[in-house]
């Protein structure tokens, strides 16, 4: 029987692809074992048609839809152009499709603690039990006021009826579904690995932000927000009275640079992006709530499309007062010199797919 989460279930494979099903686009990776590690073989972008000119035109929302037919086409379309050599897929679900929720229990065996977060999740999960799937990650350790040892684990859960539509889109595109994997963790995986720096992943999508943080390639902690890339395209639309493929141009064009002929869009769009700055700060509060004896955060890395808007960096970084780097996770792999140009506009694109496909080929 298909297991829908099985981001925690590794297995090797010689040819696999990684597919992130976003908002407005598909991007998928074909990635094979290289001589000193992964090797990107082959990749693809496939936007919405009409994504940007009609805001309406998404292929998933944060309301927990997702648009089967629409996304199977676009899909089976993507892997027409890309003619991968295999048809074994990785999928990510989007962090605003799961409900996550930190709990603490006693230390206590594996099956003792399965037992238990079955009972703990009916009281939490905003949904029927029979009606998700659950998965649950040890997160950290703390010490009660008596000085006994308690564990944090982070539950997670994701409505089976968009997992069951996740397998007929892939059906219908003539792939194999092997797994769906929650993007968090292909974000933790991909862009921090090993590294033992407290890191914050923010996410920039087009019509929706996930905001991980991560240690040593671990996930500890995550949120979304729906001000995305798109809020910023809107917001020049409205504040120009331009049309929404225009306001895109612009944006990409001339980014949050802020000074000279660029001074007025910038006005126009900062303070969107610092609504986006606003809720990661939230979600850092939130864990160093939760998590008063864990690390500070040291660094905050910029992923998704939006990572590409001019000036981000800079902004972020007087907002933060923390290093502030681009997702890079062509690091991890070995690609043919041709794309080198392209790799710096790829890397914050492709992040959850290569995470995707890294799970598998290691």
């Amino acid at each position: 029987m298909f297991n829908p989460f099985k981001f925690l279930k590794q297995s090797v494979a010689p040819d696999v692809l990684g597919v992130d099903i976003g908002t407005t686009s598909i991007k998928a990776v074909e990635v094979v074992a290289g001589e000193r590690g992964p090797r990107l073989a082959n990749y693809a972008y496939l936007a919405s048609k009409n994504s940007v000119s009609r805001a309406n035109t998404v292929l998933q929302a944060s309301s927990l839809k997702l648009f089967e037919d629409d996304a199977a086409n676009l899909l089976k379309e993507l892997m027409k152009k890309m003619k991968p050599n295999t048809d074994r897929a990785i999928a990510s679900i989007p962090n605003f499709l799961t409900f996550s929720t930190v709990l603490t229990f006693p230390e206590m065996s594996d099956s003792e603690l399965n037992k238990s977060m079955a009972y703990q999740a009916k009281q939490y999960i905003p949904m029927p039990i029979s009606e998700v799937v659950l998965e649950w990650v040890k997160i950290g350790e703390t010490e009660n006021e008596n000085g006994a040892k308690e564990q944090q684990i982070l539950l997670i859960s994701v409505p089976r009826e968009e997992t069951a539509k996740y397998q007929n889109i892939f059906k219908k595109a003539g792939l194999s579904l092997g797994a769906l994997e929650i993007e968090a963790f292909s974000l933790a995986r991909c862009l921090v690995g090993e590294d033992k720096s407290m890191t914050l992943i923010v996410d920039i999508g087009s019509r929706a932000t996930a905001f991980v943080i991560v240690e040593g390639g671990k996930l500890r902690f995550m949120g979304h927000t729906d001000f995305a890339g798109a809020s910023i395209t809107q917001a020049l639309v409205s504040a120009l009275n331009i049309n929404p493929v225009r306001a895109e141009e612009l944006k990409r064009e001339r980014g949050v640079a802020g000074t000279g002929p660029n001074y007025e869009l910038s006005t126009i769009m900062i303070p969107f992006l610092d609504v986006i700055i606003e809720e990661a700060k939230r979600v850092v509060r939130s864990y160093e709530t939760q998590f008063v004896l864990a690390p500070k955060i040291e660094r905050v890395m910029l992923s998704g499309g939006g990572a590409n808007l001019p000036g981000i960096e800079k902004h972020f970084a007087r907002q933060f007062e923390l290093p502030i780097v681009k997702a890079a996770p062509f690091l991890r792999f070995e690609y043919s010199p041709i794309i080198e140009p392209v790799v710096g506009e790829l890397n914050p694109m492709l992040s959850v797919a290569m995470g995707l496909a890294l799970r598998e080929i290691s």
